[in-house]
């Protein structure tokens, strides 16, 4: 009998019956509350006098219409910049303990994103919520025995001044709770390497000591430690190796466009659930099997606002131009895509995060992510969002059998005229033409403006299939391996010509 693993499978779900439903509307009220409250005193908060705001009839509205929507390069140079200067007070009482490096999936630059101590607590919050909400699930006693292999950066994090600094997954790693680390795998040794090659190597070799229950990690890194792994150990699949496998928290990038190799990897299915962890906080996770939507976590130190996602409130460098309206949890529809807002106890105010997401309940705040802002390709009026290129992935794959497990897109102008000019990483052997056509076919019948567009400047598509490892050595390169780090999917014609040179030299 699974005596431990039943005790915590029954607090769990104890804990989750005894808590309260959450209003979300009511708990961001508070959420916005009590981020102004804290912050009235600092430098931003006089500079926007949200003492003013405090004693407004309407706060919300107030809020949105004092302060200005921000991405990370206007607060940085306004605001955050101050602090590498010396100043405290800035944008949040108290100083950074960590500053978040994100490249993102749009550059070699280093983002530093504060994260203060408030925001490790919200994160571990949300996480325990998480924890939760797996009673949901239906899983065996004995899964509450078992290892939670967490694949992030590393967790040796770089001493500057009085903070340190790393990726998001390695410094959520490095503050795990003390009960949580008997659970954690690959361990403190391991996960403070920092060349990715070595840490999964390492992985490889002590896996069949370990008996994971659960894994988390980005899609296509967690794939290529799977593939090391059941490689290393001369394994069919990663059951095998971990029988009692039995939940992939996905985050970082849709899970979609990776199922099926994933499942390739496995001995047999197993419950995905998904997170929504970004370098700016822990947004939001899936709580119940009936959806793969995921519930922004309202009650947990962060105020959520949406701008409809239109061409008329978005610049071509993705960010919100200034009359962009802001909607709150109480305006939002459904089925309707927005740009998310948000505001944190790490002293983001009104930050453009850069994602889209759409509702799929309103009264359980459950959403999807659908994107990014700067990967809208509506060079000629196409208006294709991420969710619908992985669509037209997705229905590649089914229609010819294969697996892509990445991609990218360029409107690219050839003797002056747009085509839409794909890469597919598939080592499958199918013409490029009979794949475009498809791609084609299927965008004009799922997309009116991209219908629209082929009619008129969009004169074409071209493809071309490279091996997916290609994809994860231009990562390595521009960026490095593993971690937060994303592909991006929709390339300026400057960056595309990089990438095509890439590729012919590899």
């Amino acid at each position: 009998m699974n005596i431990i693993g039943n005790i915590i499978k029954g607090a769990i779900e104890l804990t989750e019956k005894l808590t309260p439903t959450s209003n979300p509307q009511k708990k961001q009220k508070e959420v916005l509350n009590h981020l102004l409250v804290t912050a009235k005193n600092t430098a931003f908060g006089k500079f926007y006098d949200f003492k003013a705001i405090l004693e407004s009839n309407d706060a919300q509205k107030k809020f949105a219409e004092n302060i200005p929507y921000f991405d990370y390069n206007t607060i940085h140079e306004q605001w955050w910049s101050k602090i590498h200067e010396g100043h405290t007070n800035v944008t949040w009482p108290e100083n950074p303990s960590y500053y978040a490096l994100s490249s993102g999936t749009t550059g070699k630059t280093s983002k530093y994103i504060p994260v203060t101590q408030a925001m490790v607590e919200s994160i571990k919050s949300t996480g325990i919520a998480q924890i939760l909400a797996l009673s949901n699930f239906n899983l065996p006693a004995s899964f509450f025995e078992k290892s939670i292999l967490m694949l992030g950066s590393s967790t040796d994090l770089v001493k500057k001044e009085e903070h340190l600094e790393g990726e998001i997954s390695g410094i959520s790693a490095r503050n795990i709770p003390s009960w949580f680390r008997g659970y954690y795998k690959p361990g403190e040794d391991i996960a403070q390497i920092k060349d990715w090659d070595t840490r999964i190597h390492q992985i490889a070799q002590h896996a069949k000591d370990w008996d994971i229950g659960a894994l988390s990690g980005i899609p296509p890194w967690i794939e290529l430690m799977l593939a090391e792994v059941i490689f290393y150990n001369k394994a069919k699949n990663i059951h095998e190796i971990w029988p009692n496998l039995e939940v992939y928290t996905s985050g970082g990038v849709a899970f979609g466009p990776y199922e099926k190799s994933f499942n390739a990897l496995l001995g047999r299915p197993i419950t995905v659930i998904d997170t929504y962890l970004a370098s700016e906080g822990f947004i939001a996770f899936q709580t119940r099997p009936e959806t793969d939507a995921m519930q922004l976590a309202t009650n947990h130190s962060i105020y959520f606002e949406f701008v409809p996602f239109s061409p008329d409130y978005i610049t071509e460098e993705g960010s919100l131009k200034p009359h962009a309206p802001a909607l709150t949890i109480d305006d939002v529809e459904l089925n309707k895509e927005y740009v998310l807002v948000i505001s944190t106890v790490a002293g983001a105010w009104r930050y453009v995060i850069g994602d889209t997401i759409e509702f799929t309940d309103i009264e359980r705040a459950e959403i999807k992510i659908t994107g990014r802002t700067k990967f809208f390709l509506n060079t000629v009026g196409s208006q294709l969002s991420v969710n619908k290129l992985d669509d037209a992935i997705k229905y590649l794959e089914e229609s010819f059998d294969i697996e892509i497990k990445e991609y990218t897109i360029c409107a690219k102008r050839y003797d002056g005229e747009f085509y839409h000019s794909w890469y597919l990483g598939t080592v499958e052997d199918i013409k490029p033409d009979l794949l475009a056509k498809s791609l084609d076919d299927y965008l004009k019948e799922a997309n009116k403006n991209y219908g629209v567009a082929r009619s008129k400047a969009l004169k074409g598509v071209k493809v071309k299939t490279v091996p997916s490892a290609i994809f994860y050595e231009w990562n390595a390169v521009n960026k490095k391996k593993g971690g937060q780090v994303k592909m991006e999917r929709v390339m300026s014609e400057e960056k595309f010509t990089e990438w095509e040179l890439f590729v012919e030299n590899n």
